[in-house]
């Protein structure tokens, strides 16, 4: 789901913790060495987002969120910023080029360059995580198909 997140409404915070989960306390930031990726350069993406990029003519930059249960990738046009709420059962990663990775959910695709060596650490952190996580609820029988 595709949301504008730029002012404190209640009713989208309660969304978004429904979707992902809440954030992680700082005791688990610590733990896991950190939950977001820094600023990560997009390549291309799906109608959706790109007409809502071309708004303006500012370098096209996100970055993306762990939460317990997904991510939260967010960027930013007109002075407005959106994020991209993604569920790790419906969140598709793949590794086209060596620099690039594309984000998918249902519709919506992001794909961003990762130029640095920590944006690699990041992206195999989340496949990790995500690996640990959702098998670990696929065996408890939370999710189905």
């Amino acid at each position: 789901m595709l949301l504008n997140v730029s002012y404190n409404r209640p009713k989208i915070k309660a969304q978004i913790d429904a979707e992902v989960g809440k954030p992680f306390t700082l005791m688990e930031r610590i733990k896991m060495k950190g939950i977001g990726s820094g600023k990560l350069i997009i390549d291309s993406t799906s109608v959706h987002i790109h007409n809502l990029l071309v708004l303006d003519n500012n370098r096209n930059v996100c970055g993306i969120e762990m939460r317990p249960n997904g991510i939260i990738l967010s960027f930013r046009s007109l002075l407005e910023t959106y994020a991209l709420v993604i569920p790790f059962w419906k969140l598709k990663i793949y590794k086209g080029k060596a620099d690039v990775y594309s984000i998918y959910r249902d519709d919506y695709f992001v794909k961003i360059k990762a130029l640095e060596k920590s944006h690699h650490k990041f992206m195999q952190k989340l496949l990790n995580y995500k690996l640990e996580v959702y098998d670990s609820k696929l065996d408890a029988g939370e999710y189905y198909s």
